[in-house]
């Protein structure tokens, strides 16, 4: 098992390569390639390479999926007894990272 831990937009991932995640909005094309060298920790068979915060050399080769906005939250606010009611809906932007590779440089 080959996997990788990193870090963007705030929150943790666990990564490996082949899969896709959804992450938040990096402003980036269709098909480019990103890479997020913000790196937690690497496991490899029987090998863990832990970061402090992050792992020095390296990093994340991933490509962008496409753009996308998640389901709609409804946010609802009311004041007992005021007649204070409010209701608005919010749709998070997100983007797919396909992830192509890990790669430590020693």
């Amino acid at each position: 098992m080959n996997y990788a831990i990193i870090e963007t937009g705030g929150k943790q991932y666990r990564v490996a390569p082949g899969n896709t995640i959804q992450v938040e909005r990096i402003s980036q094309e269709k098909g480019a390639q990103i890479t997020l060298d913000k790196v937690l920790t690497i496991v490899k068979e029987d090998h863990h390479i832990y970061g402090s915060p992050y792992v020095h050399g390296a990093k994340v080769i991933a490509s962008v999926e496409g753009q996308g906005k998640a389901r709609k939250i409804m946010v609802y606010k009311q004041r007992p007894r005021k007649g204070f009611r409010k209701l608005r809906g919010h749709r998070q932007p997100y983007t797919s990272l396909k992830i192509q590779e890990i790669v430590l440089e020693e």
